[in-house]
């Protein structure tokens, strides 16, 4: 919860209720509803952390209310959140959270959408850049060469998933001469025989291969 919070404070100085209010209405149904006491809790550890500061606001019908706002150090914090990758395999919800959240925080310009062909978008990156996941669901020909090209751009503990990796069952049948079947039957052998993953096949959909980059 930090994180969002830091990202709601970065709009705008709020106090505990606005938050979690604001909080629900930013993820709806996707996540559980945030119980007051945890808002407040976690409120305060940022305070000790230097993350945020208070002040007490007078209201002329009600009680002051303690409003929040985020200290330079904590929009260094949440900007260094939005950059940096997780150690070990990417927890897909926080990828998602930064994603609702960095508009908000005025972070949006971190995060860069690319639009067209994946392979050439793929090659055109510098050699040095790596991911934290990917996803593999485009034209069924091209996977193999979107594995091959993804292998080494996952760094160490880091996921690589596959969609459609049964193809409703046809890449059992090696008769099958449908040359999608075939792709993807290609891209099923070249991960079981990779090293570089630890790898399991879900049989949920039409099969979902994960991978674990070593």
């Amino acid at each position: 919860m930090r994180q969002p919070l830091l990202a709601l404070l970065a709009k705008e100085p709020a106090h505990g209720y606005e938050l979690k209010l604001a909080l629900e209405q930013t993820f709806g149904q996707a996540y559980p509803s945030p119980n007051i006491g945890q808002v407040y809790v976690t409120l305060k550890r940022l305070e000790q952390d230097g993350l945020v500061r208070s002040q007490d606001v007078e209201q002329t019908t009600r009680p002051n209310k303690r409003v929040y706002e985020l200290t330079p150090a904590g929009r260094e914090a949440l900007s260094t959140w939005v950059d940096e990758p997780s150690d070990g395999p990417r927890i897909r919800d926080e990828f998602f959270v930064k994603l609702i959240l960095a508009p908000m925080a005025g972070l949006a310009d971190r995060i860069e959408l690319r639009v067209g062909g994946a392979l050439d978008t793929i090659r055109a990156l510098p050699e040095e850049e790596q991911f934290d996941a990917a996803f593999i669901d485009a034209d069924k020909l091209g996977y193999p060469k979107y594995w091959t090209e993804l292998v080494p751009r996952v760094r160490p503990g880091g996921v690589i998933m596959v969609d459609n990796t049964f193809s409703h069952g046809r890449v059992l049948d090696a008769g099958n001469d449908n040359p999608s079947v075939i792709a993807v039957r290609t891209m099923n052998d070249l991960a079981a025989a990779d090293d570089r993953v630890e790898l399991v096949m879900v049989p949920i959909g039409d099969g979902l291969t994960v991978a674990l980059r070593h």
